[in-house]
């Protein structure tokens, strides 16, 4: 896959992850009954949030998804199930992440001034430079793609984009992982137009940082994705957790970071201007819209045709061997037309994205009619 056409993928993945942008974080209700604790307003809870900063803990992290993506041959469900990892940090910079996956686990490490990512199924370790979790993320987290390990963060930029469009109450206490924890809920106003019912945040009560982050839709009371701890341990961590070694036998790289060429930043300013995202709406009606060029839902579908050979599951053939990118597309929603044209609608326990036949793509938490409206204005 050409270089140009990665840019491409990146930008209409970043599209199509805003369907589900809010229903990436929720934690399920602490065991036991609800702790007696002094009463505190709305207001300030939400500007606890808003302020907190990560701190030195350590914790097992349990995460288990329900986002209602459709099944579709030969392509992994990434999106629902359950796992877990253990996360521990020191508050400054150093951090220690481990997924387990059966017998193996991946295990990511950063000691303040390099970065390892260990593969204990592949015996391979990779060096990168202090603060590469981010870019590395992926790696950690598999098929599942999105490692969440800190719910202050995450809290915070939930509360900082929909706050001003919701209102706000104090819905009593809970506990997370045995620390009693306020409820804040923030409910969509009257006048927005959302598949999801509400978000809550579970603020430690002593801390005043988030504990928990929960999302759930309309018509139902299951959240649509749970993460959150289920042990947390706060406060200074062994210092030899933030320590790493390569074991005995197992191969080392260290991945080159090129500095693009100059065609690699003309053709990754030629892509976005192909693709001219756009934020359509406010609040909890917003949605991302983009124009998708055909080779880059080619190059996606090239991805993950290796992805699938690789592990042996990739069925999906057009004509000549090629990948069916039309049919991938078809087999994940229903056909939709209009006065804006026709194309393919995918729906989600969280939101849809809406893809039209001519490229454009518009994703939301929102109903049908507001990705038809939103996809008729992207240029």
């Amino acid at each position: 896959m050409n270089r140009r056409r990665v840019t491409v993928v990146a930008a209409a993945a970043g599209v199509v992850a805003g369907a589900t942008g809010l229903g990436l974080l929720a934690m399920p209700a602490g065991a036991g009954p609800a702790p007696v604790l002094p009463d505190v307003s709305a207001e300030a809870l939400v500007e606890s949030v808003l302020n907190a900063e990560p701190a030195a803990f350590g914790g097992t992290v349990d995460v288990d998804n329900d986002l209602g993506i459709p099944a579709i041959a030969g392509v992994p469900q990434a999106s629902d199930g359950a796992s877990n990892l253990r996360v521990w940090t020191d508050g400054q910079g150093k951090l220690r992440v481990q997924l387990p996956g059966g017998d193996s686990e991946r295990t990511f490490v950063d000691d303040g001034q390099t970065a390892w990512l260990w593969d204990s199924a592949e015996q391979t370790v990779k060096k990168m430079p202090h603060g590469a979790f981010e870019q590395h993320k992926p790696e950690l987290g598999g098929e599942q793609q999105a490692v969440p390990t800190d719910p202050v963060t995450l809290s915070r930029q939930v509360v900082a984009a929909i706050q001003e469009y919701s209102d706000v109450t104090v819905d009593g206490t809970a506990r997370v992982a045995n620390r009693p924890v306020y409820e804040l809920v923030l409910t969509p106003k009257p006048t927005e137009k959302t598949v999801l019912r509400e978000v809550r945040v579970a603020v430690d009560s002593e801390l005043r940082v988030p504990l928990r982050v929960a999302v759930l839709t309309n018509g139902t009371d299951a959240p649509a994705m749970q993460v959150g701890f289920s042990e947390l341990n706060v406060g200074p961590q062994d210092a030899s957790l933030f320590a790493f070694t390569p074991p005995a036998g197992a191969k080392v790289t260290e991945p080159e970071v090129d500095e693009p060429s100059a065609e690699d930043k003309a053709a990754a300013e030629q892509a976005f201007t192909e693709a001219n995202p756009q934020v359509i709406g406010e609040g909890w009606d917003v949605v991302l819209a983009a124009r998708v060029p055909d080779d880059a839902l080619t190059g996606l579908a090239d991805a993950q045709r290796e992805q699938g050979q690789r592990e042996g599951r990739w069925q999906e053939r057009g004509e000549g061997g090629d990948v069916d990118v039309q049919g991938l597309i078809k087999q994940l929603g229903k056909q939709v037309s209009g006065d804006w044209g026709s194309g393919t609608l995918i729906t989600t326990r969280v939101g849809g994205v809406l893809i039209a036949d001519d490229g454009r793509v518009a994703a939301g938490a929102v109903p049908e009619q507001v990705l038809v409206d939103a996809i008729g204005q992207v240029k």
